[in-house]
């Protein structure tokens, strides 16, 4: 059967279900898992098709797509008896700066907030039972977009942290569209205020995909 070409999907699941046209891409997982880097930076330019690579990535490994054999069986990676084994089996935080189109920096940094405040609150549960002591809790509980700028630059690795206690393994980071904000920032004048954000700083290391394997 023909399969359609449509534009504009950016999520691997839908293109999958939807029997839309793909090019197979899933080798990238193999290359990537078997480079052993902690950190790794994939730069190609617009239209390339990064964002989508990062879901198909996200989606291969992550928990919450357990069991979604459905969506890698037709693909080269299931060729890999290996890598069978290993669809669906890690705690995955992946973040998006493509929204944050602000005018000024409060806005701006408030905007990076709520995105940090849905990862939270997508991993409610992890503030439930004896996983996390008290003062875990409590600082899980205080995440909002109103909380210092120290407390963004170790939001994320704090909640990967609390990911690897409750499912002893190492969490994988995929942040994408890092240079939204900061061109942004630039266009609007507030440049100077965000690349002080220690979490920007960050950014700036692991460019248009950054996948970070944490060592805890």
């Amino acid at each position: 059967m023909i399969k359609r070409i449509s534009i504009g999907y950016q999520e691997y699941d839908e293109l999958i279900t939807n029997g839309l046209f793909y090019i197979d891409k899933t080798r990238f997982i193999k290359e990537w898992w078997e480079s052993g880097d902690k950190v790794t930076l994939i730069a190609r330019p617009r239209r390339f098709g990064k964002t989508l690579t990062m879901s198909m990535t996200a989606q291969f490994f992550s928990l919450e797509f357990k069991g979604r054999s459905d969506l890698f069986q037709d693909m080269d990676i299931w060729k890999e008896q290996e890598y069978r084994s290993l669809q669906g089996t890690y705690p995955v935080i992946a973040l998006s700066f493509s929204d944050i189109k602000e005018t000024s920096y409060t806005q701006a940094r408030k905007k990076i907030g709520e995105l940090i405040v849905d990862q939270y609150n997508k991993h409610d549960y992890l503030a439930d039972g004896n996983i996390l002591n008290e003062r875990e809790k409590e600082y899980f509980h205080s995440i909002s977009s109103d909380m210092e700028d120290f407390e963004i630059s170790i939001s994320i690795r704090r909640l990967s942290s609390y990911l690897y206690k409750y499912y002893h393994k190492k969490v994988i980071i995929l942040l994408d569209e890092y240079d939204t904000p900061m061109q942004e920032s630039y266009v609007s004048g507030y440049w100077e205020d965000l690349t002080f954000l220690p979490e920007i700083y960050l950014m700036q290391l692991l460019k248009i995909i950054r996948i970070w394997n944490v060592q805890l």
